[in-house]
């Protein structure tokens, strides 16, 4: 008896989603796509790709065995997937949402138990690699479910990224997540106090990323990020608004401890201080903006 293939729905057109939906096209899957900003430049993307653009939610997902969501804050996820005309009201019985957003672990598991309770399946499945990685396919994705729910969605995770890895039950993903956002952020701190010191010394920064590229300080973010730095390309990968929103679910878990986390208040810091550049246009900046933070309080 031949098994019926997946239907795929994808929420969410943005820096990330767009591309990751067209990865899905391309490795063969049939996807219906919908964003809530119909002129976004990703339904274009998506498009070319051979996605079907719908526009509204219900039209999206109503079909769909399989329901992939990529968006931005907390509210916004639950906005899509709880609110009035959410996904709850709209997938059908049994359906498997995955969301890709970094939104905590207490707001993932509080999703996981509601939709459970009508009937749905929830993974929490944030992403790491920037929009480079959601291009080329070489996602780090960290999942957080049940175990089963996690090996049924294998081949949709392995069309989008290069790194799957079961955290754990709900919430798991996105506490792996935020340890990464944490990594990621004070990487970008000594990333830009490294540029100014070889600056300071009259050393040509991308002699010191090509030699400290291969030696013990080599890293995602000196390599990919730090020649956008020194070519003053601050466009956006992952904009300083979206991790500034992370690092506040990374203060938000740890408000209660008794533990120090200086390091990720002095990135919070650094990153607002670019933030509210440019009549607070500088939130929309690639987070190696940092280096405005130093260039701007020379």
């Amino acid at each position: 008896m031949m098994v019926q293939p997946q239907k795929l729905a994808f929420l969410g057109l943005g820096v990330m989603g767009a591309p990751m939906t067209a990865n899905l096209v391309r490795k063969g899957f049939s996807v219906t796509a919908w964003n809530r900003t119909p002129n976004s430049i990703g339904i274009e993307t998506v498009e070319k790709a051979g996605a079907k653009v719908v526009n509204t939610l219900a039209e999206a997902v109503k079909n769909a065995d399989i329901i992939l969501t990529c968006l931005g804050d907390v509210p916004d996820v639950k906005a899509v997937i709880l609110g009035e005309n959410g996904v709850i009201h709209q997938a059908k019985p049994n359906a498997l949402i995955i969301d890709f957003s970094t939104i905590g672990r207490d707001a993932a598991q509080e999703i996981a138990q509601i939709l459970r309770s009508n009937h749905l399946r929830f993974l929490d499945a944030p992403v790491s690699g920037g929009d480079i990685g959601a291009k080329q396919g070489t996602l780090t994705i960290m999942v957080g479910g049940t175990e089963a729910d996690f090996q049924e969605s294998q081949p949709y995770l392995q069309a989008m990224g290069k790194n799957i890895y079961y955290c754990g039950p709900s919430g798991s993903g996105q506490a792996v997540k935020l340890c990464n956002q944490v990594l990621a952020a004070l990487n970008m701190v000594g990333l830009c106090e490294a540029i100014a010191l070889a600056q300071e010394q009259n050393i040509d920064p991308n002699l010191m990323i090509e030699v400290c590229s291969t030696g013990a300080a080599g890293s995602w973010a000196l390599a990919n990020l730090g020649p956008k730095i020194v070519a003053d390309d601050l466009n956006p990968g992952f904009m300083i608004k979206h991790i500034l929103k992370d690092l506040r679910l990374v203060q938000e878990t740890f408000k209660n401890s008794d533990k120090s986390f200086a390091g990720v208040e002095l990135a919070d810091r650094l990153f607002k201080i670019v933030q509210d550049l440019d009549q607070g246009k500088g939130a929309e900046q690639g987070t190696q903006a940092m280096i405005r933070a130093y260039q701007d309080n020379e």
